[in-house]
């Protein structure tokens, strides 16, 4: 088990997760393109307890592709998103968070891919994760 920090671009936002993630994902869905102006999210899932935050966090209320809500979390000043949450991941005890602001990034692997009936075709899939057209 590891402590691993993360934050925004400008430092406003901080974060401790203890432990390593219970899963690291990509989500290629077109709102998650969209929120990280990329052609897809990488996430790391932690307990939720596992989590403090310091900082505000400002929360955009987003309508899933699955139809769930979905919290997109980022900071106010710089616009960084930091968590994603989704009553499902409240029930389940777990919190999102983008993968991108955690400081050490180096040992993630994502091993799932949702949603990858609206990947970028130039995005090349790994054979080695399990691919789901959906969530």
């Amino acid at each position: 088990m590891s402590n691993r920090t993360g934050g925004c671009l400008c430092g406003n936002i901080r974060y401790e997760v203890d432990g390593d993630p219970v899963a690291t994902a990509v989500c290629h869905c077109r709102n998650c393109q969209k929120q990280a102006g990329s052609a897809l999210s990488i996430i790391a899932v932690f307990p939720r307890a596992a989590l403090t935050l310091s900082g505000d966090l400002k929360v955009f209320e987003d309508q899933g592709t699955s139809g769930q809500t979905v919290y997109r979390q980022f900071c106010p000043e710089c616009g960084s998103p930091v968590l994603t949450d989704t009553p499902g991941a409240r029930e389940a005890d777990i919190i999102f968070i983008k993968a991108g602001t955690l400081d050490d990034v180096s040992d993630l692997k994502p091993t799932t891919h949702y949603w990858t009936k609206s990947a970028q075709p130039w995005i090349p899939l790994p054979g080695d994760a399990e691919l789901l057209e959906q969530e």
